[in-house]
């Protein structure tokens, strides 16, 4: 009986929704809000399709952006560090602090953290983890503001909001901006912060519509198209 409630749901959720319509973005977030009928809080999903080939290095996007009202969710981090960086990390709230002890519990296959992060001396420890952490996305990277000497500051920051962003093969960029549980206002915000960081990360090789197509959807309900034209600040 639960499958067929679920059916009913997402029927309902459907039919109040153009598939082959553009939103505005705020008429947008309303519209995944309101299909959002879920009895959990539904993280909102944007998904952007880029102009790029992400097999050529000039046409890479990556990047973090702080969202200005978090994302909502409980980050677990990880940080390699040790002696007075490593007390620095605990009493900024880190959830695993270790150096050569956390690199055996990876190397084990335990990943109870969502994020890493590195004082400099520690990546030669951490570099030997490449082949694991590499493909899940979860390897350091001072570009990215996760290797540095200020741990404190940047598990503040991953704590607080900031989302990574990385363009997949296909050339799409996907990330969580929010609950469904946040106000529309807040989740309009997450949107353009988001889609501004990507438009910051625009690759000298991009050629052509940089930003082709958008949608917003939450965790159980449908994709909403949005007008790329209503994503900027002053829209």
């Amino acid at each position: 009986m639960a499958g067929a409630n679920k059916g009913k749901r997402l029927t309902k959720s459907y039919e109040s929704v153009d598939r082959n319509a553009n939103y505005a973005l705020p008429e947008a977030v309303s519209l995944v809000k309101g299909g959002s009928s879920a009895k959990f809080d539904e993280t909102i999903e944007i998904a952007m399709n880029l102009g790029v080939d992400p097999r050529h290095a000039d046409q890479n996007v990556r990047g973090v952006v702080s969202l200005p009202h978090g994302t909502g969710k409980t980050v677990r981090v990880a940080v390699f560090a040790k002696d007075a960086k490593a007390d620095e990390a605990r009493e900024a709230g880190a959830d695993i602090v270790g150096a050569d002890d956390l690199a055996a519990e990876i190397q084990s296959g335990k990943f109870e953290f969502d994020r890493v992060i590195a004082t400099p001396d520690m990546m030669a420890v951490v570099g030997r983890l490449g082949k694991i952490l590499g493909p899940r996305g979860l390897m350091p990277n001072p570009k990215l503001g996760t290797v540095t000497p200020d741990v404190a500051g940047a598990i503040k920051a991953v704590k607080g909001g900031q989302v990574e962003f990385r363009v997949e093969k296909a050339g799409i960029v996907h990330a969580g901006v929010g609950k469904a549980s946040f106000g529309e206002e807040a989740l309009v915000e997450n949107v353009r912060a988001f889609v501004n960081a990507i438009q910051k990360a625009k690759p000298s090789g991009a050629k052509g519509t940089y930003v082709k197509r958008v949608a917003l959807s939450s965790t159980m309900g449908p994709g909403v198209k949005i007008e790329v034209s209503s994503l900027s600040a002053s829209a």
